[in-house]
């Protein structure tokens, strides 16, 4: 596991960033495991940048997102794929048609969380995941537990996480009580995994995943298992490493 203090959020961004080109340029058709909510916009900025300039190229490239809320519509200003599109999907040259996020508001959701997997079968295996962490430990929408589910399966959002998103909806009553995430088996398959956190706010976190027992009351600390593990810190969340 490598640990890299970022002297700031900037730096961050732009370090993960280039590490996601750097696959591309290196291997063009790579599958990225693409992750949402607040910690990846500035990643997303950066590769976008990256890709205005000529620097990197998306078009051979295939993407999975790791999760939707169940009940939206994709075009729902709140859903996963209005959230992909709008920070890097249409400011990049990804061809729709390789780009794979679960349909929260299909009729089946069993078989699309199988379709889901599939996707990744027939793409992957997933060549780097991106993700960030959430304060109760999950990856994903994997939420602590006794036990958690290895594929992509429907999951019910621990009350801390729908609070914490509450601020995208405006009221917490708004947000959906469920949603479709990998499962953890699925993304400890992926061959690189990059974990991004920033903020004072994650530093408890953060230090009881990478430092403490690998238990799935934290579903982060079972990415101590994984060979090759990178994160990412500004100097608030990795304060309690020096």
């Amino acid at each position: 596991m490598n640990i890299r203090i970022l002297n700031s959020r900037e730096d961050l961004n732009a370090t993960a960033a280039a590490v996601i080109a750097g696959l591309l340029l290196t291997k063009p058709q790579a599958m990225l495991g693409l992750a949402t909510g607040s910690t990846p916009i500035g990643i997303y900025r950066h590769l976008a940048d990256m890709y205005r300039k000529g620097q990197v190229s998306f078009a051979r490239a295939y993407a999975v997102n790791l999760d939707e809320y169940v009940g939206l519509s994709q075009n729902h200003p709140q859903s996963y794929r209005n959230f992909m599109n709008e920070h890097l999907f249409r400011h990049i040259d990804i061809p729709i048609p390789h780009t794979h996020i679960p349909d929260g508001n299909a009729n089946d959701l069993e078989a699309e969380c199988a379709a889901h997997e599939q996707a990744i079968l027939e793409h992957g295996p997933v060549d780097l995941q991106l993700l960030g962490i959430g304060h109760n430990g999950h990856i994903g929408f994997n939420e602590p537990g006794h036990s958690l589910t290895g594929y992509t399966h429907v999951v019910d959002l621990d009350e801390r996480t729908r609070t914490a998103n509450a601020r995208f909806f405006g009221h917490i009553d708004a947000v959906p009580k469920q949603a479709v995430t990998m499962g953890v088996g699925t993304i400890l398959k992926a061959k690189q995994i990059i974990l991004v956190a920033f903020g004072a706010d994650k530093a408890d976190i953060i230090k009881r995943a990478l430092t403490g027992p690998v238990t799935t009351a934290c579903p982060a600390s079972l990415l101590q298992c994984h060979p090759n593990v990178l994160i990412l810190l500004d100097q608030e969340a990795g304060g309690w490493f020096h």
